[in-house]
């Protein structure tokens, strides 16, 4: 049996994305980020406070799930607020159980 997916450049192009994208999301401070924003615009300040990890590894972070086109960024004054994306959205809104 032949599988089209091996073959063909689109579907291979779709399924490096897939994974690229599941890579972003498997790391759990990840996803707690994506549930905290979940409630609306965060501050980045709230996030840090709400997740408990250092400023630099939340900022890693949040640059992975923007590059992946999760979450999007706001400056106000000194701080920068983040929401979810469309995309964001609807991977936060999946149940894994």
């Amino acid at each position: 049996m032949k599988l089209n997916c091996c073959k063909n450049r689109k579907l291979i192009k779709e399924t490096e994305q897939t994974v690229e994208l599941l890579k972003v999301i498997a790391e759990e401070n990840r996803l707690r980020i994506l549930c905290i924003l979940k409630g609306g615009e965060q501050c980045v300040c709230n996030i840090i406070e709400n997740i408990g990890l250092s400023q630099s590894l939340v900022s890693h972070h949040l640059k992975k799930l923007k590059d992946a086109g999760l979450v999007k960024d706001n400056k106000k004054g000194f701080w920068v607020h983040y929401s979810l994306t469309k995309k964001g959205e609807r991977i936060a809104n999946i149940k894994f159980n």
